[in-house]
């Protein structure tokens, strides 16, 4: 991997950034020393070297056993219990995936991220067709969107099957000793796999939460783990500032934060990095914005936003910066071929890769905001792969904890999650929220 940040000298100087090195190097050894704020959510910090061969393989041998019985595989969860697989399953799979007939492994799909009536009656209209199973993945098993998404699965699953082959096509990734969850996977026989306490949700994709799913789908998660564990070395306190990508993009967009650039827009040229970007919105968002602090976390996927976002981002308010996941070379290869009427005018790129031409888009684009008065970061990385993208997975989280820290915020709680919960479960008359539902009706 290779982070650039040379073009955001023209907004911030390279002193001014090059001074905050001993800052993130601070930063970065409270993250291994454990005596910073929200110290006891740090197992992610040495979570990829800490996993073993074996729980690889105990995750390859259950998703193995799983992908035997069922067609599709239904993942139930929210936020960093879903948003990880999908970006990693949406990066490495073929964009038209599930258009394949023939397949060596189940369909995964999603549930338990909305609590849409259509969505849930959809899908199980389309499940109807198929040979099913399910990942739930919840600590308490009491969160209400995906409570509720596996309430009905479950149901459809014993329905189908009867209880006993149900348990078999059920695993929970869950609490190890307590909650909702693991009293029903135990009282079932549902397989399990651990959540961590010391792990949070956002940073989990390296867990069984985001392992499991990706290897039910297919995906090498010992090259993706291998990714990430070269990274954490990578991003070690004692790696220098100038050769340590974390401490390096941290600092960056530090002091642009605090030159008065309060956006940062995560962009990529690569359409199969779109959910990446709403991975790394949730990382970002939930660990940094609190306490009337932070920079909000925006995401687009060009050139296709270009045609819809790109004129703010050229002209609009200057208060962003844009960070681009640049990828050296695509995995496919084709080549623009002469067209004898050239109606279109495009004969001038005849045997020219697409890439070539995307990347002189990606280059065009970038001088073109960097002259508009947006300063780029460029984060370049070999190639769409797992290795890769376990790699970018954990350098993001790495990078998150030392800005959170430079922004003097813990980076690892997120109270203002629970303001919408305790309004929602109040106007739906929940137990105990009587007084509160009967406050807000009012206000409606």
């Amino acid at each position: 991997m290779n982070v650039k940040i040379e073009k955001i000298y023209g907004a911030v100087a390279a002193e001014k950034v090059a001074a905050l090195g001993g800052e993130m190097k601070v930063a970065n050894e409270l993250l291994h020393s454990g005596k910073g704020a929200g110290n006891d959510f740090l197992g992610w910090v040495n979570l990829p070297t800490q996993t073993t061969e074996n729980e690889i393989a105990e995750i390859n041998a259950v998703a193995k056993e799983l992908a035997k019985k069922v067609e599709v595989v239904v993942i139930i969860g929210i936020g960093g219990s879903y948003l990880g697989a999908k970006a990693v399953l949406d990066a490495i799979n073929s964009s038209f995936d599930q258009l394949q007939k023939v397949r060596k492994n189940p369909v995964v799909i999603f549930a338990g991220q909305n609590i849409s009536e259509d969505y849930i009656v959809e899908l199980l209209d389309t499940l109807k067709h198929y040979s099913i199973g399910a990942v739930v993945i919840s600590k308490s098993g009491t969160t209400t969107e995906p409570a509720i998404a596996f309430r009905i699965i479950k149901e459809e699953i014993e329905h189908r099957y009867g209880k006993d082959e149900a348990a078999k096509r059920i695993i929970a990734v869950t609490d190890k000793a307590r909650g909702a969850l693991r009293t029903l996977a135990t009282q079932e026989g549902y397989k399990t796999f651990v959540i961590e306490d010391n792990v949070g949700g956002r940073f989990s994709v390296l867990t069984p939460v985001g392992l499991l799913p990706l290897a039910v789908a297919g995906v090498d998660i010992e090259s993706f783990v291998k990714g990430a564990q070269d990274m954490e070395r990578a991003c070690l306190p004692e790696v220098g500032y100038d050769k340590n990508p974390a401490e390096i993009y941290a600092a960056a967009r530090t002091a642009l934060y605090r030159d008065g650039k309060k956006i940062e827009i995560l962009a990529s040229y690569e359409p199969k990095l779109q959910n990446i970007g709403e991975w790394w919105k949730q990382l970002y968002g939930e660990s940094e914005g609190k306490e009337g602090k932070g920079i909000f976390p925006a995401s687009v996927t060009l050139t296709a936003d270009l045609h819809s976002m790109g004129q703010y981002i050229q002209d609009g308010e200057r208060t962003l910066f844009e960070t681009v996941i640049s990828v050296k070379e695509p995995k496919s290869r084709y080549e623009i071929k002469a067209d004898a009427a050239n109606l279109d005018g495009l004969n001038f790129l005849a045997g020219r890769r697409i890439s070539e031409v995307n990347r002189m888009a990606q280059l065009g684009t970038m001088l073109a905001h960097v002259d508009g008065g947006v300063p780029n970061i460029e984060i370049e990385i070999d190639k769409i792969d797992a290795y890769n993208i376990g790699g970018l997975l954990y350098f993001f989280e790495k990078a998150c904890g030392i800005s959170g820290y430079a922004l003097g915020v813990n980076p690892f709680d997120q109270p203002g999650v629970e303001a919408y919960k305790k309004n929602m479960f109040a106007l739906l008359g929940k137990p105990g929220f009587e007084k509160e539902g009967e406050e807000l009706r009012k206000r409606l």
